[in-house]
Protein backbone atom coordinates (compact mmCIF):
# COMPACT_ATOMS: atom_id res chain seq x y z
CA UNK A 1 0.00 0.00 0.00
CA UNK A 2 0.88 3.18 -1.20
CA UNK A 3 0.51 4.97 2.09
CA UNK A 4 3.16 7.23 2.62
CA UNK A 5 2.01 9.12 -0.39
CA UNK A 6 -1.52 10.15 1.41
CA UNK A 7 -1.77 13.76 3.41
CA UNK A 8 -3.97 13.48 6.32
CA UNK A 9 -6.74 15.54 4.28
CA UNK A 10 -6.97 12.48 2.10
CA UNK A 11 -6.88 9.81 4.82
CA UNK A 12 -9.66 11.47 6.28
CA UNK A 13 -11.72 11.60 3.64
CA UNK A 14 -11.06 7.76 2.89
CA UNK A 15 -12.31 6.92 6.03
CA UNK A 16 -15.33 9.57 5.90
CA UNK A 17 -15.85 8.01 2.47
CA UNK A 18 -16.11 4.22 3.40
CA UNK A 19 -18.78 5.64 5.65
CA UNK A 20 -20.83 7.37 3.52
CA UNK A 21 -20.23 4.10 0.92
CA UNK A 22 -21.12 1.63 3.85
CA UNK A 23 -24.59 3.15 4.15
CA UNK A 24 -25.11 3.61 0.72
CA UNK A 25 -24.41 -0.11 0.03
CA UNK A 26 -25.91 -1.88 3.50
CA UNK A 27 -29.16 1.10 3.92
CA UNK A 28 -29.93 1.69 0.37
CA UNK A 29 -30.30 -2.08 -0.49
CA UNK A 30 -32.62 -2.19 2.64
CA UNK A 31 -34.87 0.74 1.32
CA UNK A 32 -34.57 -0.77 -2.21
CA UNK A 33 -35.96 -4.03 -1.13
CA UNK A 34 -38.66 -2.45 0.85
CA UNK A 35 -39.17 0.00 -2.28
CA UNK A 36 -39.89 2.76 0.67
CA UNK A 37 -40.54 6.06 -0.93
CA UNK A 38 -37.89 8.87 -1.09
CA UNK A 39 -35.29 6.42 -0.76
CA UNK A 40 -32.60 8.43 -2.81
CA UNK A 41 -33.68 11.35 -0.15
CA UNK A 42 -33.49 9.30 2.92
CA UNK A 43 -29.70 7.63 1.86
CA UNK A 44 -28.36 11.85 0.72
CA UNK A 45 -29.44 12.98 4.05
CA UNK A 46 -27.75 10.14 5.85
CA UNK A 47 -24.55 11.10 3.63
CA UNK A 48 -24.97 14.95 4.58
CA UNK A 49 -25.09 13.89 8.35
CA UNK A 50 -22.51 11.97 7.95
CA UNK A 51 -20.14 15.04 6.20
CA UNK A 52 -21.76 17.35 8.65
CA UNK A 53 -20.92 15.72 11.93
CA UNK A 54 -18.09 14.22 11.27
CA UNK A 55 -16.31 18.00 10.14
CA UNK A 56 -17.08 18.67 13.73
CA UNK A 57 -13.95 16.92 14.55
CA UNK A 58 -12.44 17.41 11.40
CA UNK A 59 -12.12 20.79 9.91
CA UNK A 60 -9.93 20.23 7.09
CA UNK A 61 -11.01 22.32 3.76
CA UNK A 62 -11.96 20.24 0.89
CA UNK A 63 -12.82 17.18 3.10
CA UNK A 64 -16.33 17.41 1.86
CA UNK A 65 -15.89 16.61 -2.26
CA UNK A 66 -12.68 14.69 -1.17
CA UNK A 67 -14.67 12.54 0.50
CA UNK A 68 -18.02 12.46 -1.88
CA UNK A 69 -15.33 11.45 -4.42
CA UNK A 70 -14.30 8.32 -2.67
CA UNK A 71 -17.88 7.33 -2.02
CA UNK A 72 -19.09 8.02 -5.65
CA UNK A 73 -16.44 5.76 -6.84
CA UNK A 74 -16.91 3.38 -4.19
CA UNK A 75 -20.56 2.74 -5.35
CA UNK A 76 -19.56 1.43 -8.45
CA UNK A 77 -18.59 -2.09 -6.54
CA UNK A 78 -22.47 -1.95 -6.17
CA UNK A 79 -23.89 -5.02 -7.85
CA UNK A 80 -26.59 -2.25 -10.05
CA UNK A 81 -26.29 -1.72 -13.84
CA UNK A 82 -27.32 1.71 -13.25
CA UNK A 83 -23.88 3.70 -11.77
CA UNK A 84 -23.68 7.18 -13.64
CA UNK A 85 -26.84 8.14 -11.58
CA UNK A 86 -25.36 7.48 -8.11
CA UNK A 87 -22.16 8.49 -9.06
CA UNK A 88 -23.48 11.82 -10.38
CA UNK A 89 -25.67 12.61 -7.59
CA UNK A 90 -23.16 11.70 -4.80
CA UNK A 91 -20.01 13.70 -6.46
CA UNK A 92 -23.07 17.13 -7.06
CA UNK A 93 -24.06 16.98 -3.37
CA UNK A 94 -20.43 16.82 -2.00
CA UNK A 95 -19.38 19.63 -3.95
CA UNK A 96 -22.59 21.50 -3.09
CA UNK A 97 -21.76 21.44 0.31
CA UNK A 98 -18.70 22.32 -0.29
CA UNK A 99 -18.97 25.41 -2.10
CA UNK A 100 -21.41 26.75 0.36
CA UNK A 101 -19.43 26.04 3.37
CA UNK A 102 -16.58 27.29 2.20
CA UNK A 103 -18.90 30.46 0.80
CA UNK A 104 -20.60 31.02 4.76
CA UNK A 105 -18.37 29.17 6.77
CA UNK A 106 -19.24 26.03 8.98
CA UNK A 107 -21.79 27.92 10.59
CA UNK A 108 -25.67 27.06 10.71
CA UNK A 109 -26.42 28.86 7.62
CA UNK A 110 -23.47 26.89 5.62
CA UNK A 111 -24.23 23.38 7.22
CA UNK A 112 -28.16 24.47 6.74
CA UNK A 113 -28.12 26.18 3.13
CA UNK A 114 -25.42 23.48 1.61
CA UNK A 115 -27.33 20.68 2.58
CA UNK A 116 -30.63 22.04 1.60
CA UNK A 117 -28.87 22.77 -1.73
CA UNK A 118 -27.56 19.42 -1.95
CA UNK A 119 -30.66 17.50 -1.00
CA UNK A 120 -32.62 19.34 -3.98
CA UNK A 121 -29.98 18.02 -6.41
CA UNK A 122 -32.17 15.16 -6.17
CA UNK A 123 -34.69 16.83 -7.89
CA UNK A 124 -32.72 18.80 -10.38
CA UNK A 125 -31.45 15.52 -11.45
CA UNK A 126 -34.82 13.60 -11.75
CA UNK A 127 -35.77 16.42 -14.22
CA UNK A 128 -32.83 16.16 -15.99
CA UNK A 129 -33.29 12.63 -15.91
CA UNK A 130 -36.84 12.49 -17.60
CA UNK A 131 -35.63 14.89 -20.06
CA UNK A 132 -32.63 12.81 -21.01
CA UNK A 133 -34.56 9.56 -21.27
CA UNK A 134 -37.94 10.73 -23.15
CA UNK A 135 -36.66 13.96 -24.45
CA UNK A 136 -38.55 17.45 -24.99
CA UNK A 137 -41.87 15.29 -25.55
CA UNK A 138 -41.55 15.01 -21.28
CA UNK A 139 -42.08 18.78 -21.12
CA UNK A 140 -44.99 19.16 -23.12
CA UNK A 141 -46.69 16.00 -21.76
CA UNK A 142 -46.46 17.80 -18.38
CA UNK A 143 -47.79 21.11 -19.78
CA UNK A 144 -50.47 19.53 -21.38
CA UNK A 145 -51.37 17.68 -17.86
CA UNK A 146 -51.06 20.55 -16.32
CA UNK A 147 -53.39 22.48 -18.29
CA UNK A 148 -55.70 19.14 -18.39
CA UNK A 149 -55.70 19.96 -14.35
CA UNK A 150 -56.84 23.57 -14.44
CA UNK A 151 -59.74 22.65 -16.75
CA UNK A 152 -60.61 19.67 -14.76
CA UNK A 153 -60.85 21.44 -11.28
CA UNK A 154 -61.94 25.15 -13.49
CA UNK A 155 -58.19 26.86 -11.66
CA UNK A 156 -57.83 30.08 -13.02
CA UNK A 157 -54.58 31.03 -11.92
CA UNK A 158 -51.35 29.48 -13.60
CA UNK A 159 -50.08 26.67 -12.00
CA UNK A 160 -47.62 25.28 -14.10
CA UNK A 161 -44.60 25.50 -11.96
CA UNK A 162 -46.84 24.63 -8.38
CA UNK A 163 -45.69 21.03 -8.21
CA UNK A 164 -42.20 21.48 -8.95
CA UNK A 165 -42.40 24.16 -6.17
CA UNK A 166 -43.70 22.32 -3.77
CA UNK A 167 -41.32 19.22 -5.01
CA UNK A 168 -38.62 21.72 -4.20
CA UNK A 169 -40.15 22.80 -0.89
CA UNK A 170 -40.03 19.29 0.39
CA UNK A 171 -36.36 18.62 -0.71
CA UNK A 172 -35.07 21.61 1.02
CA UNK A 173 -37.02 20.49 4.23
CA UNK A 174 -35.47 17.33 4.28
CA UNK A 175 -31.96 18.94 3.80
CA UNK A 176 -32.57 21.24 6.51
CA UNK A 177 -33.43 18.27 8.75
CA UNK A 178 -30.40 16.68 7.41
CA UNK A 179 -28.59 19.69 8.70
CA UNK A 180 -30.14 20.05 12.04
CA UNK A 181 -29.38 16.01 12.74
CA UNK A 182 -25.39 16.34 11.47
CA UNK A 183 -25.02 19.74 13.48
CA UNK A 184 -26.20 17.68 16.81
CA UNK A 185 -23.92 14.85 16.33
CA UNK A 186 -20.93 17.38 15.73
CA UNK A 187 -21.54 19.16 18.80
CA UNK A 188 -22.12 16.24 21.16
CA UNK A 189 -18.96 14.94 19.30
CA UNK A 190 -17.13 17.45 20.59
CA UNK A 191 -18.57 17.78 23.90
CA UNK A 192 -18.64 14.00 24.91
CA UNK A 193 -16.23 12.32 22.23
CA UNK A 194 -15.25 9.39 24.52
CA UNK A 195 -18.86 8.90 26.15
CA UNK A 196 -20.21 6.88 22.90
CA UNK A 197 -18.02 3.39 23.06
CA UNK A 198 -18.13 1.80 19.83
CA UNK A 199 -20.29 -1.40 20.23
CA UNK A 200 -20.16 -4.33 18.04
CA UNK A 201 -23.11 -4.38 15.15
CA UNK A 202 -23.96 -7.93 13.56
CA UNK A 203 -21.41 -8.48 10.78
CA UNK A 204 -22.60 -7.04 7.54
CA UNK A 205 -20.37 -8.16 4.33
CA UNK A 206 -21.09 -6.62 0.91
CA UNK A 207 -19.41 -9.78 -1.83
CA UNK A 208 -21.23 -7.70 -4.48
CA UNK A 209 -18.22 -7.28 -6.02
CA UNK A 210 -19.25 -8.71 -9.32
CA UNK A 211 -16.89 -10.98 -9.46
CA UNK A 212 -18.36 -11.73 -13.12
CA UNK A 213 -16.60 -8.38 -13.79
CA UNK A 214 -13.43 -10.04 -14.09
CA UNK A 215 -14.18 -12.77 -16.40
CA UNK A 216 -15.81 -9.97 -18.61
CA UNK A 217 -13.99 -9.55 -22.15
CA UNK A 218 -13.42 -5.29 -22.12
CA UNK A 219 -12.98 -3.73 -25.26
CA UNK A 220 -12.28 -0.10 -26.14
CA UNK A 221 -13.35 -0.72 -30.06
CA UNK A 222 -16.81 -1.82 -28.42
CA UNK A 223 -16.54 0.79 -25.83
CA UNK A 224 -16.67 3.29 -29.37
CA UNK A 225 -18.90 1.28 -30.83
CA UNK A 226 -21.53 1.59 -28.14
CA UNK A 227 -20.78 5.48 -27.76
CA UNK A 228 -21.81 5.82 -31.57
CA UNK A 229 -24.78 3.53 -31.19
CA UNK A 230 -26.50 5.31 -28.38
CA UNK A 231 -25.86 8.47 -30.50
CA UNK A 232 -27.28 6.96 -33.38
CA UNK A 233 -30.25 5.49 -31.99
CA UNK A 234 -31.67 9.19 -30.42
CA UNK A 235 -31.06 11.27 -33.47
CA UNK A 236 -32.55 8.40 -36.23
CA UNK A 237 -35.76 9.44 -34.33
CA UNK A 238 -35.47 13.09 -36.02
CA UNK A 239 -34.59 12.13 -39.01
CA UNK A 240 -36.43 8.95 -40.52
CA UNK A 241 -40.00 7.25 -40.06
CA UNK A 242 -40.76 5.64 -36.68
CA UNK A 243 -40.40 1.97 -38.15
CA UNK A 244 -37.29 1.86 -39.02
CA UNK A 245 -35.86 3.74 -36.13
CA UNK A 246 -37.82 1.95 -33.74
CA UNK A 247 -36.18 -1.27 -35.86
CA UNK A 248 -32.80 -0.50 -35.07
CA UNK A 249 -32.94 0.59 -31.94
CA UNK A 250 -34.64 -3.16 -31.13
CA UNK A 251 -31.69 -4.27 -33.00
CA UNK A 252 -29.02 -2.34 -31.00
CA UNK A 253 -30.56 -3.43 -27.91
CA UNK A 254 -31.09 -6.89 -29.25
CA UNK A 255 -26.84 -6.48 -29.60
CA UNK A 256 -26.49 -4.92 -26.24
CA UNK A 257 -28.88 -7.74 -24.53
CA UNK A 258 -26.00 -10.61 -25.79
CA UNK A 259 -23.28 -8.39 -25.14
CA UNK A 260 -23.79 -6.95 -21.51
CA UNK A 261 -25.75 -9.52 -19.26
CA UNK A 262 -26.16 -6.29 -17.08
CA UNK A 263 -28.07 -4.55 -19.35
CA UNK A 264 -30.38 -7.52 -20.28
CA UNK A 265 -31.65 -6.99 -16.47
CA UNK A 266 -33.02 -3.89 -17.22
CA UNK A 267 -35.19 -5.04 -19.64
CA UNK A 268 -36.90 -8.17 -17.46
CA UNK A 269 -38.06 -5.66 -14.31
CA UNK A 270 -41.75 -5.86 -14.93
CA UNK A 271 -41.47 -2.08 -13.52
CA UNK A 272 -39.92 -1.04 -16.41
CA UNK A 273 -42.63 -2.40 -18.33
CA UNK A 274 -45.35 -1.36 -16.41
CA UNK A 275 -43.96 2.66 -16.78
CA UNK A 276 -43.74 2.11 -20.72
CA UNK A 277 -47.22 1.25 -20.60
CA UNK A 278 -48.15 4.05 -18.46
CA UNK A 279 -46.19 6.81 -20.09
CA UNK A 280 -47.58 5.26 -23.74
CA UNK A 281 -51.23 5.77 -22.24
CA UNK A 282 -51.21 8.81 -20.47
CA UNK A 283 -49.81 10.73 -23.82
CA UNK A 284 -52.18 9.24 -25.80
CA UNK A 285 -55.04 10.41 -23.75
CA UNK A 286 -54.21 13.61 -23.21
CA UNK A 287 -52.58 14.68 -26.25
CA UNK A 288 -55.72 13.41 -27.26
CA UNK A 289 -57.91 15.54 -24.79
CA UNK A 290 -55.53 18.90 -25.14
CA UNK A 291 -54.59 18.84 -28.28
CA UNK A 292 -57.69 17.65 -30.36
CA UNK A 293 -54.86 14.86 -31.61
CA UNK A 294 -56.18 11.58 -32.31
CA UNK A 295 -55.40 8.74 -29.54
CA UNK A 296 -53.49 7.19 -32.38
CA UNK A 297 -51.08 10.33 -32.90
CA UNK A 298 -50.90 10.51 -28.62
CA UNK A 299 -49.64 6.81 -29.05
CA UNK A 300 -47.10 6.99 -31.52
CA UNK A 301 -45.63 10.39 -29.49
CA UNK A 302 -46.02 8.11 -26.43
CA UNK A 303 -44.35 5.23 -28.11
CA UNK A 304 -41.08 7.68 -29.39
CA UNK A 305 -40.24 8.83 -25.87
CA UNK A 306 -39.87 4.83 -24.53
CA UNK A 307 -38.29 3.86 -27.01
CA UNK A 308 -36.25 6.44 -26.33
CA UNK A 309 -36.04 6.18 -22.81
CA UNK A 310 -35.18 1.72 -23.50
CA UNK A 311 -31.93 3.35 -25.72
CA UNK A 312 -31.05 5.71 -23.47
CA UNK A 313 -30.95 3.46 -20.03
CA UNK A 314 -29.58 0.37 -22.23
CA UNK A 315 -26.87 2.79 -23.88
CA UNK A 316 -25.66 4.52 -19.91
CA UNK A 317 -26.35 0.80 -18.94
CA UNK A 318 -23.57 -0.51 -21.03
CA UNK A 319 -21.23 2.14 -21.23
CA UNK A 320 -21.07 1.60 -17.47
CA UNK A 321 -20.16 -1.82 -18.07
CA UNK A 322 -17.31 -1.03 -20.22
CA UNK A 323 -16.20 1.76 -18.11
CA UNK A 324 -14.85 -0.89 -15.70
CA UNK A 325 -12.45 -1.95 -18.04
CA UNK A 326 -9.01 -1.90 -16.03
CA UNK A 327 -7.28 -0.16 -18.62
CA UNK A 328 -9.50 2.93 -18.42
CA UNK A 329 -10.23 3.31 -14.46
CA UNK A 330 -5.90 3.15 -14.29
CA UNK A 331 -5.41 5.37 -16.84
CA UNK A 332 -7.98 8.15 -14.42
CA UNK A 333 -6.08 6.75 -11.61
CA UNK A 334 -2.88 8.45 -13.16
CA UNK A 335 -4.21 11.71 -13.68
CA UNK A 336 -4.32 15.03 -11.50
CA UNK A 337 -6.09 13.08 -8.58
CA UNK A 338 -1.95 11.22 -7.78
CA UNK A 339 -3.19 10.56 -4.20
CA UNK A 340 -6.91 9.08 -5.31
CA UNK A 341 -5.51 5.50 -6.10
CA UNK A 342 -3.62 5.10 -2.46
CA UNK A 343 -6.95 6.75 -0.63
CA UNK A 344 -9.05 4.44 -2.63
CA UNK A 345 -7.02 1.49 -1.60
CA UNK A 346 -7.32 2.20 2.11
CA UNK A 347 -11.01 3.09 1.49
CA UNK A 348 -11.69 -0.44 0.57
CA UNK A 349 -9.78 -1.74 3.63
CA UNK A 350 -11.26 0.15 5.19
CA UNK A 351 -15.17 -0.72 4.10
CA UNK A 352 -16.08 -4.41 5.61
CA UNK A 353 -15.38 -2.74 8.95
CA UNK A 354 -17.70 0.40 8.35
CA UNK A 355 -20.36 -2.12 7.04
CA UNK A 356 -19.89 -4.06 10.37
CA UNK A 357 -20.80 -0.80 12.20
CA UNK A 358 -23.51 -0.16 10.35
CA UNK A 359 -26.62 -0.81 12.49
CA UNK A 360 -30.35 -2.27 10.91
CA UNK A 361 -32.22 0.83 9.49
CA UNK A 362 -34.90 0.08 12.38
CA UNK A 363 -31.93 1.06 14.84
CA UNK A 364 -30.98 3.56 12.57
CA UNK A 365 -34.37 5.33 13.15
CA UNK A 366 -35.24 4.27 16.63
CA UNK A 367 -31.87 6.57 17.88
CA UNK A 368 -30.14 8.28 14.79
CA UNK A 369 -28.45 10.71 16.94
CA UNK A 370 -26.44 7.62 19.08
CA UNK A 371 -26.15 4.76 16.33
CA UNK A 372 -24.64 7.78 13.82
CA UNK A 373 -22.25 9.57 16.51
CA UNK A 374 -20.65 5.70 16.97
CA UNK A 375 -20.08 5.34 13.55
CA UNK A 376 -18.75 8.18 13.45
CA UNK A 377 -16.11 8.07 16.04
CA UNK A 378 -15.43 4.46 14.82
CA UNK A 379 -13.98 6.95 12.02
CA UNK A 380 -12.00 8.68 14.43
CA UNK A 381 -11.08 5.34 15.16
CA UNK A 382 -9.41 4.22 12.12
CA UNK A 383 -7.43 7.53 11.70
CA UNK A 384 -5.87 6.63 15.37
CA UNK A 385 -5.38 2.84 13.73
CA UNK A 386 -3.79 4.00 10.44
CA UNK A 387 -1.42 6.77 11.95
CA UNK A 388 -0.32 4.14 14.67
CA UNK A 389 0.67 1.73 11.20
CA UNK A 390 2.52 4.83 10.34
CA UNK A 391 5.02 4.83 13.11
CA UNK A 392 6.29 1.09 11.94
CA UNK A 393 8.70 1.08 9.29
CA UNK A 394 7.54 -0.94 6.27
CA UNK A 395 9.79 -4.15 5.74
CA UNK A 396 10.51 -2.95 1.94
CA UNK A 397 10.24 0.45 0.21
CA UNK A 398 9.92 0.08 -3.69
CA UNK A 399 11.32 2.90 -5.19
CA UNK A 400 9.44 3.39 -8.92
CA UNK A 401 9.90 5.38 -11.91
CA UNK A 402 10.64 5.40 -15.07
CA UNK A 403 13.87 4.34 -16.88
CA UNK A 404 16.06 7.77 -16.82
CA UNK A 405 14.00 9.46 -14.08
CA UNK A 406 16.88 9.40 -11.25
CA UNK A 407 15.83 6.17 -8.69
CA UNK A 408 19.60 5.16 -8.62
CA UNK A 409 19.99 9.23 -7.49
CA UNK A 410 16.98 8.71 -5.19
CA UNK A 411 18.30 5.57 -3.26
CA UNK A 412 22.31 7.46 -3.33
CA UNK A 413 20.71 10.08 -1.35
CA UNK A 414 19.26 8.58 0.87
CA UNK A 415 22.10 6.20 1.96
CA UNK A 416 24.09 9.06 2.10
CA UNK A 417 21.69 11.20 4.46
CA UNK A 418 21.12 7.74 6.77
CA UNK A 419 24.85 7.71 6.57
CA UNK A 420 25.32 11.33 7.77
CA UNK A 421 23.29 10.27 10.99
CA UNK A 422 25.21 7.49 11.95
CA UNK A 423 23.13 4.61 9.93
CA UNK A 424 24.67 1.47 8.90
CA UNK A 425 23.53 0.94 4.86
CA UNK A 426 24.39 -1.86 2.80
CA UNK A 427 23.48 -3.05 0.01
CA UNK A 428 24.47 -2.37 -3.57
CA UNK A 429 24.05 0.62 -5.86
CA UNK A 430 23.97 0.86 -10.06
CA UNK A 431 26.23 3.64 -10.89
CA UNK A 432 26.08 4.44 -14.54
CA UNK A 433 29.18 4.88 -16.75
CA UNK A 434 28.61 7.76 -19.20
CA UNK A 435 31.41 9.12 -22.29
CA UNK A 436 30.47 11.70 -24.54
CA UNK A 437 26.83 12.14 -23.46
CA UNK A 438 26.42 8.35 -23.62
CA UNK A 439 25.90 5.37 -21.49
CA UNK A 440 28.69 2.77 -21.92
CA UNK A 441 27.54 0.97 -19.03
CA UNK A 442 27.07 0.89 -14.97
CA UNK A 443 28.95 -0.39 -12.22
CA UNK A 444 28.45 -2.63 -9.21
CA UNK A 445 28.85 -0.14 -5.92
CA UNK A 446 28.82 -2.03 -2.59
CA UNK A 447 27.91 0.32 -0.03
CA UNK A 448 29.47 -1.08 2.75
CA UNK A 449 32.79 -1.23 1.26
CA UNK A 450 32.49 1.35 -1.38
CA UNK A 451 34.19 -0.96 -4.01
CA UNK A 452 33.39 -1.46 -7.55
CA UNK A 453 32.82 -3.69 -10.04
CA UNK A 454 31.89 -4.14 -13.95
CA UNK A 455 28.40 -4.94 -14.36
CA UNK A 456 27.25 -4.08 -17.83
CA UNK A 457 28.68 -2.76 -20.95
CA UNK A 458 26.80 -1.56 -23.78
CA UNK A 459 26.81 -3.80 -26.96
CA UNK A 460 26.76 -7.63 -27.55
CA UNK A 461 29.93 -9.25 -26.53
CA UNK A 462 30.15 -12.52 -27.67
CA UNK A 463 29.99 -15.44 -25.04
CA UNK A 464 28.70 -12.89 -22.40
CA UNK A 465 24.54 -13.14 -21.59
CA UNK A 466 22.24 -10.39 -22.69
CA UNK A 467 19.97 -8.18 -21.41
CA UNK A 468 18.29 -5.71 -23.62
CA UNK A 469 21.19 -3.42 -25.69
CA UNK A 470 23.84 -4.47 -22.77
CA UNK A 471 26.12 -7.54 -21.93
CA UNK A 472 26.02 -8.84 -18.15
CA UNK A 473 29.48 -9.25 -16.96
CA UNK A 474 29.41 -12.19 -14.46
CA UNK A 475 32.62 -10.45 -12.04
CA UNK A 476 29.83 -7.71 -11.47
CA UNK A 477 27.08 -10.26 -10.53
CA UNK A 478 28.99 -12.15 -8.06
CA UNK A 479 30.14 -8.42 -6.78
CA UNK A 480 26.48 -7.46 -6.47
CA UNK A 481 25.70 -11.09 -4.68
CA UNK A 482 28.80 -10.96 -2.32
CA UNK A 483 27.60 -7.53 -0.93
CA UNK A 484 23.64 -8.69 -0.77
CA UNK A 485 25.30 -11.90 1.37
CA UNK A 486 27.30 -9.68 3.80
CA UNK A 487 23.99 -7.44 4.19
CA UNK A 488 22.60 -10.92 5.12
CA UNK A 489 24.81 -12.31 7.80
CA UNK A 490 25.52 -8.29 9.71
CA UNK A 491 23.27 -6.29 10.93
CA UNK A 492 22.06 -3.26 8.89
CA UNK A 493 19.47 -0.19 9.63
CA UNK A 494 18.94 -0.69 6.03
CA UNK A 495 19.97 -2.60 2.83
CA UNK A 496 19.40 -1.21 -0.60
CA UNK A 497 19.24 -3.24 -3.89
CA UNK A 498 19.75 -0.81 -7.16
CA UNK A 499 17.27 -2.27 -8.97
CA UNK A 500 15.39 -4.89 -8.84
CA UNK A 501 13.59 -6.21 -12.61
CA UNK A 502 13.82 -8.64 -15.74
CA UNK A 503 16.63 -10.02 -14.95
CA UNK A 504 15.63 -11.33 -11.14
CA UNK A 505 11.89 -12.09 -12.46
CA UNK A 506 13.74 -14.35 -13.91
CA UNK A 507 15.34 -15.95 -11.37
CA UNK A 508 18.89 -14.39 -12.33
CA UNK A 509 20.68 -11.64 -10.85
CA UNK A 510 20.35 -10.93 -7.39
CA UNK A 511 16.94 -13.19 -6.90
CA UNK A 512 18.42 -15.51 -4.36
CA UNK A 513 19.51 -13.11 -1.94
CA UNK A 514 16.32 -11.19 -1.97
CA UNK A 515 14.32 -13.90 -1.40
CA UNK A 516 16.16 -14.43 1.73
CA UNK A 517 16.35 -10.61 3.06
CA UNK A 518 12.13 -10.11 2.49
CA UNK A 519 12.23 -13.92 4.18
CA UNK A 520 13.80 -12.42 7.29
CA UNK A 521 12.53 -9.66 10.06
CA UNK A 522 15.26 -7.53 9.53
CA UNK A 523 16.65 -5.15 8.16
CA UNK A 524 14.75 -2.62 6.25
CA UNK A 525 15.08 -3.30 2.04
CA UNK A 526 15.16 0.31 0.04
CA UNK A 527 14.26 -1.53 -3.72
CA UNK A 528 14.46 0.48 -7.12
CA UNK A 529 12.04 -1.14 -9.39
CA UNK A 530 10.69 0.28 -13.38
CA UNK A 531 7.68 1.55 -13.33
CA UNK A 532 5.30 -1.00 -14.00
CA UNK A 533 7.49 -3.60 -12.16
CA UNK A 534 5.59 -3.25 -8.94
CA UNK A 535 2.92 -5.47 -8.74
CA UNK A 536 5.16 -8.87 -10.45
CA UNK A 537 7.84 -7.79 -7.71
CA UNK A 538 5.37 -7.71 -4.86
CA UNK A 539 3.81 -11.05 -6.14
CA UNK A 540 7.05 -12.90 -6.56
CA UNK A 541 8.61 -12.22 -3.25
CA UNK A 542 5.20 -12.36 -1.52
CA UNK A 543 6.13 -9.16 -0.20
CA UNK A 544 3.43 -7.96 2.49
CA UNK A 545 4.68 -4.82 3.98
CA UNK A 546 5.61 -2.54 1.39
CA UNK A 547 5.46 1.03 0.73
CA UNK A 548 5.61 2.09 -3.07
CA UNK A 549 7.59 5.51 -3.60
CA UNK A 550 7.11 7.58 -6.51
CA UNK A 551 10.61 9.03 -7.63
CA UNK A 552 8.85 11.71 -9.77
CA UNK A 553 7.07 13.33 -6.71
CA UNK A 554 8.52 12.17 -3.50
CA UNK A 555 11.64 14.06 -2.06
CA UNK A 556 14.66 11.59 -0.99
CA UNK A 557 15.67 13.76 2.10
CA UNK A 558 12.05 13.47 3.51
CA UNK A 559 12.30 9.68 3.33
CA UNK A 560 15.20 9.65 4.91
CA UNK A 561 13.93 11.65 7.77
CA UNK A 562 10.76 9.55 8.18
CA UNK A 563 13.66 6.07 8.02
CA UNK A 564 15.35 8.21 11.18
CA UNK A 565 11.83 9.54 13.19
CA UNK A 566 10.76 6.17 12.95
CA UNK A 567 13.27 4.11 13.98
CA UNK A 568 14.13 6.40 16.50
CA UNK A 569 10.44 6.63 17.90
CA UNK A 570 11.63 10.16 18.83
CA UNK A 571 8.87 11.98 16.51
CA UNK A 572 5.51 11.05 14.74
CA UNK A 573 6.19 10.20 11.58
CA UNK A 574 6.09 12.87 8.52
CA UNK A 575 4.06 12.22 5.89
CA UNK A 576 5.65 12.58 2.44
CA UNK A 577 3.96 14.32 -0.41
CA UNK A 578 1.23 16.56 1.75
CA UNK A 579 -0.31 18.17 -1.92
CA UNK A 580 -3.29 16.97 -3.50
Amino acid sequence: MTRYQLSEKWIKASISGSIWAASEIVLGSFLHNLKVPFSGNILTGIGLIILISISYIWKDKGLFWRAGLICAVMKTISPSAVIFGPIIAILSEALLLELTVRLFGRTFLGFATGSMLAMSWNLFQRVANLLIFYGLNIVELYENLITLARKQFQIQSDILWLPLIFLLIVYCTLGLFSAIIGIRIGTKLMQEPKSLPITPTSQKTSDNTNKARHDFNYSLVWLLADVVLLVAALALQNYLEMIYWALFITLVSAVWALRYKRALRQLTKPGFWLFFVIITMITSFVFSKVQNQSWQEGMMIGLQMNFRAVAVVLGFSVLGTELYNPAIRSFFLKTSFKQLPAALELSFESLPQMIAHIPDFKSVIKNPVSILSQVILHGEERLREFKGKMNTLPKVWLVSGAVGSGKSTFACTVANSLADRQFKVGGILSVRQVKNGETIGYNILDLSTNETEKFLIFGHIPGKEQIGRFSICPEGIEKGNQALRSSIQNKYDLVIIDEVGRLELGDRGWSDALKKLTEMPEPPLLITVRKGLEQKIIDKWKISNYEVVNVEVSDPLLLAERMCQIQHKSIAPHIIDQND
